[in-house]
């Protein structure tokens, strides 16, 4: 059996981190969410993969080769232009025969469920996944354990099972693919091509999914960060000096060096050649890539931070997710918390986390002294200047003095 993963699109509503890179290139718990997946998928015990990439797809063919550091034959298919998910799959169509298994490659499911999924071996299955905001999704009907419809996005779900981006999927899919037109968003949709399977009277099985992660927003990324972060097994291939304290499950890379007076709670996840200290202060759940400076008396809270970001001294930051490139002043502040203790806006949404400091994206510098606020959202390449205060939503290119 192939697994054909999704990965073409942007992700546009996890802007700004995806002016440089696919959504399923974003780094959490050490790794791009993508390879979080394949891993789930390989445990399974299928070795061919194919990916379908599009946007940015130099990032995710620089980084995955042809599969061969995780022991898997990987092969490409490009799709220019993001049609939708039945396009997609058609431009895959050469590549696959008999059962195959077809994911989206910006969702985090285990392997025990996607075992349960291609189990069957004959009828194609459908996952399904209950969740509290079904309208966002195409919910699923169902008869006893066939499906009997599937609706996209409806205002007022009948259900609050939906799909959830798992298929096992044969051959007569293809001959469904040219029949579908286009949905009201302008793409084909692969839900489409399933439901003229239905009406032509082919069976779609379905099987409850139980640990699902599906990730629309960029502040999504700190509760699957948090998420995953806590299955790392505890490793240092770096130097650790004098005076340092760990506690928990901390990964190590290889040339970082952790300087005296640094205390580490894990879980927490550090890259290559990292310089962390002295006198740092790297609280659970964060996860640094590689390249970055963690300097004198800085504060790191339950954060993403991506390569090559420096964080030099006299610093705080919590609850936030900080891009590649970064450099931040001494002094510089972020808040994470409002003084009503209301759920944090950003973007001008809700987000229902109750801590929430930044989503900044890739180069962005600040001065010394600089402040942001709780739910600013800071596009590629800003500048904030010295003793500058950052609220709101910061275009890329931005001047914040």
């Amino acid at each position: 059996m192939k697994a054909l993963i999704l990965a073409a699109g942007e992700g546009k509503r996890m802007r700004p981190l995806t002016y440089e890179r696919p959504k399923v290139m974003l780094p959490i718990a050490g790794k791009p969410l993508i390879e979080h997946l394949l891993e789930e998928v390989k445990e399974v015990g299928i070795d061919d993969f194919i990916f379908v990439v599009g946007y940015h797809d130099e990032t995710i063919r620089d980084y995955f080769g042809n599969g061969e550091r995780w022991d898997i034959n990987l092969e490409y298919v490009t799709q220019k232009t993001q049609l939708g998910t039945a396009d997609a799959l058609r431009k895959a169509e050469e590549l696959v025969e008999n059962q195959f298994l077809m994911l989206n490659g910006d969702t985090i499911v285990s392997a025990k469920d996607i075992k349960k999924v291609i189990s069957n071996g004959v009828n194609m299955v459908l996952g399904v996944i209950e969740v509290e905001n079904p309208e966002d999704y195409g919910v699923v009907e169902t008869e006893g354990g066939r499906i009997t419809k599937i609706h996209e996005k409806m205002r007022v779900p009948i259900s609050n099972l939906v799909n959830a981006g798992v298929y096992a999927l044969d051959e007569s899919i293809f001959g469904v693919l040219p029949r579908t037109d286009k949905s009201k968003r302008g793409e084909f949709e692969l839900t489409d091509s399933l439901q003229l399977l239905i009406e032509s009277g082919e069976t779609i099985l379905w099987e409850k999914i139980e640990h699902w992660l599906d990730l629309s927003y960029p502040w999504n990324l700190l509760t699957a960060n948090e998420f995953l972060i806590g299955n790392i097994s505890p490793l240092n291939r770096g130097e650790v000096e004098e005076n340092v304290i760990i506690g928990g499950k901390v990964s190590i890379g290889a040339g970082t060096v952790i300087k005296s007076g640094t205390y580490i709670e894990g879980p927490a996840f550090i890259g290559d050649n990292c310089v962390i200290g002295p006198n740092s202060y790297i609280r659970a759940n964060t996860s640094i890539g590689d390249n970055c400076h963690i300097g004198n008396a800085v504060e790191v809270k339950n954060s993403v931070i991506m390569d090559g970001t420096k964080i030099p001294h006299l610093s705080y930051l919590g609850d936030s997710v900080i891009g590649s490139r970064c450099n931040l002043g001494a002094g510089t502040k972020i808040a994470n918390l409002r003084f009503n203790d209301a759920p944090v806006i950003a973007k001008g949404m809700d987000t229902g986390m109750r801590k929430l400091g930044t989503i900044m994206s890739d180069g962005v510098k600040t001065g010394i002294n600089a402040s942001i606020d709780a739910g600013t959202i800071i596009g590629n390449n800003t500048l904030i200047g010295p003793g500058a205060v950052a609220s709101g939503n910061i275009e890329k290119n931005s001047r914040v003095y």
